[in-house]
């Protein structure tokens, strides 16, 4: 086992995989990342469900059986990705089971088409979390404003909710408010809040590569001093908004009832500018009871090349504070950058999800042309 995975892992930090595919599953390869790189959960997204299909051969034998059946694709592309998300769960159960339901985590999304409609979200959730049916499954559910009131409704019936798409600390703090409000309601309903888990997904670079086009494009030394400095400080004062929210009355009432904290995870952690070192968002992102979920490559990097020595998210708040006025002073809207990186995230989900469903459709095509 990687010693700075196990040494990171020590310090707090789950660590999860950012992937997954049919290849990975059926060469025992998450199995091998557990035993030897301390991976203890999986999330999975439209871009990365695309890519897995669009390699190698391992769908072929499930697209031919759809094609016989002549299903929609629609409907092929819930029953491969589902599929790709029970096996991981069953793969991931001892961990589960280990941590009492902490780890051991996979999670799907809803369809990203769906990103601002709360009803058709709401039945998206339901519909996934029969089909997979496992109790270490999450529902990823966009943060936008008509996903809130989904989360927590979803909440609310007991469904395990991973909050992705998250960019401002304004809405994160509305994130933690749905979340006690689906605990509060789950437990009105009779559900045994302590059963229910949930992540919050607070994206990390997409920050720090937009903030920095803007501090290009300013290019005063005061910006020149700022880059690549907004995504660790925006992440760090999250946590402090975390540490804040789950210190209330309202929280004890519900940790008194048996719930849960909603842990702070660290999404899009991998570098996108190559001039930075590849450990950055997980080495400066060390904090207890957080999540950080990694690209292979970064997970890669972080096993040879990372050096997690304790706490660096509590103890530079200070200093995150002084980034984000820094950015306010030298005229960075924060505001439009984190509306145009939700907008932004929302619509890549979608565009990869529709190259999904095209891979699919000419997938059923091509077996049903050949006789399958």
């Amino acid at each position: 086992m990687s010693d700075t995975l196990k040494r990171l892992s020590g310090l707090g930090v789950s660590i999860w995989l950012d992937d997954i595919s049919r290849e990975r599953l059926r060469t025992g390869n998450l199995e091998r990342l557990i035993k030897e790189k301390s991976v203890v959960g999986v999330t999975s997204n439209p871009t990365i469900f695309a890519k897995a299909l669009s390699k190698g051969d391992a769908y072929d034998d499930q697209v031919r059986d759809l094609a016989v059946r002549g299903v929609d694709v629609e409907e092929a592309a819930r029953a491969i990705t589902t599929f790709d998300i029970r096996w991981a769960a069953d793969v991931l159960r001892p961990v589960y089971d280990r941590s009492e339901g902490v780890d051991g985590r996979v999670s799907i999304e809803v369809d990203p088409r769906l990103a601002r409609e709360t009803e058709k979200t709401i039945a998206e959730a339901r519909a996934l979390w029969w089909m997979v049916d496992r109790p270490n499954l999450f529902i990823k559910i966009p943060a936008t404003k008509q996903g809130l009131p989904a989360i927590t409704a979803a909440l609310a019936e007991g469904i395990s909710v991973n909050v992705t798409l998250i960019f401002s600390l304004e809405r994160y703090g509305e994130v933690i408010d749905a979340y006690f409000a689906g605990l509060e309601k789950a437990r009105e309903n009779g559900h045994d809040i302590s059963k229910i888990e949930s992540v919050a997904s607070f994206f990390v670079s997409r920050v720090d590569t937009e903030i920095d086009k803007r501090l290009d494009k300013i290019g005063s030394d005061g910006a020149k001093a700022l880059r690549s400095k907004s995504g660790l400080a925006n992440a760090r004062l999250a946590y402090a908004l975390f540490e804040e929210r789950f210190g209330t009355d309202r929280w004890a009432r519900l940790r008194d009832a048996g719930a849960r904290p909603q842990r702070p995870l660290w999404a899009s952690t991998g570098v996108k500018d190559p001039n930075l070192p590849p450990t950055l968002y997980v080495d400066g992102l060390v904090a207890e009871g957080v999540v950080n979920t990694m690209p292979e490559a970064t997970l890669d990097a972080e096993a040879e090349k990372g050096d997690p020595t304790g706490d660096t998210v509590t103890t530079e708040y200070d200093s995150a504070r002084k980034v984000m006025q820094g950015l306010k002073d030298v005229g960075v809207d924060y505001d439009d950058v984190v509306k145009v990186l939700e907008d932004e995230g929302v619509e890549k989900f979608e565009v990869s999800w529709k190259e999904l469903l095209d891979s699919i459709a000419g997938e059923l095509k091509d077996k049903a042309g050949a006789g399958a």
